[in-house]
């Protein structure tokens, strides 16, 4: 299956998070359909929780809808930079989907698809850095990098170990409790690139929304919006029409609304889908961000 053949009339982009707890303040999904319509915040009156995301993306995956959805996560460790995820550990998974499954099954009791028994498996906690506990198996320095991260980098941006879990922006347990889902989500929805693409219904792609703020020309450490003017300034780069106004600015709403409108125009870069560095065994273990060369 090539980009020539695939026709995506939804669009979505989740702001995940990580927090342990069950409806997450930073959990925002935005959605919009084909043309210059800016896309519309969808929210639950009580808001999202991780489990019926979930069920959001199964629902599509079952209905075979044309959509293609952005997750604000990384969706795998390292591997490649030290030949395993875990090295030393003689259970550590061999690709992706393995990951995904590991996670969840050390985390099965943990509520709300966290995944904080993960973290304290004796053989898991030396690979991460915690706040007062940092593993002996965590490098020196700032941690290890996929190689997608390192071309992050190279776009000026500031990608985060996912090892790292101290600081504000910390990923890495974002990533654990995605993984939990997206292993919920395998043989409905197709990730990008640990999937091959399909010729319909819907595929997951990992993002960036620094990447998409850059993109409308936001600078660096500048890129957070909190109100509506800035908003449609910034929507406007990508040919997108001006929102209904929020009740309330967030950076997870507009992060959410102004990825989506960069992801509907950047489908249609090929270049995107065919990363120079992407190569099959990275495919296969540590995946890729799209809109990273």
């Amino acid at each position: 299956m090539t980009l020539c053949d695939i026709r995506f009339d939804h669009f979505a982009v989740i702001d995940w998070s990580g927090q342990a707890v069950e409806r997450p303040a930073g959990l925002a999904l935005a959605h919009a359909t084909g043309g210059d319509a800016a896309p519309t915040l969808l929210r639950p009156e009580r808001g999202w929780t991780r489990p019926a995301l979930a069920q959001w993306l199964a629902e599509h995956g079952r209905a075979g809808t044309r959509m293609l959805v952005g997750m604000d996560l990384s969706p795998a460790f390292p591997f490649l930079d030290a030949g395993g995820y875990f090295p030393s550990w003689d259970q550590s998974p061999a690709d992706a989907p393995a990951l995904w499954q590991f996670v969840d099954a050390l985390s099965a009791n943990d509520p709300h698809l966290s995944a904080n028994s993960f973290l304290l498996h004796p053989e898991a906690r030396r690979h991460f850095r915690q706040l007062r506990d940092c593993g002996d198996l965590f490098p020196t320095g700032r941690g290890r990098f996929r190689v997608c991260e390192h071309g992050q980098a190279a776009m000026r941006l500031s990608p985060y170990s996912c090892f790292n879990l101290v600081g504000a922006a910390q990923v890495g347990k974002s990533s654990l409790t995605g993984m939990r889902v997206l292993h919920r989500l395998r043989g409905l929805v197709p990730i990008w690139p640990f999937d091959p693409l399909p010729d319909h219904g819907p595929v997951i792609v990992e993002i960036y929304t620094a990447l998409a703020a850059r993109a409308a020309g936001l600078r660096k450490g500048l890129s957070k919006i909190r109100d509506g003017a800035s908003l449609d300034e910034a929507l406007a780069a990508f040919g997108t029409r001006p929102h209904a106004p929020l009740a309330r600015y967030d950076d997870h709403s507009t992060d959410a609304i102004l990825t989506t409108a960069w992801l509907r125009r950047a489908v249609a870069d090929a270049a995107l889908w065919h990363p120079e560095h992407l190569t099959p065994k990275i495919a296969q273990t540590e995946g890729w961000t799209f809109g990273v060369y």
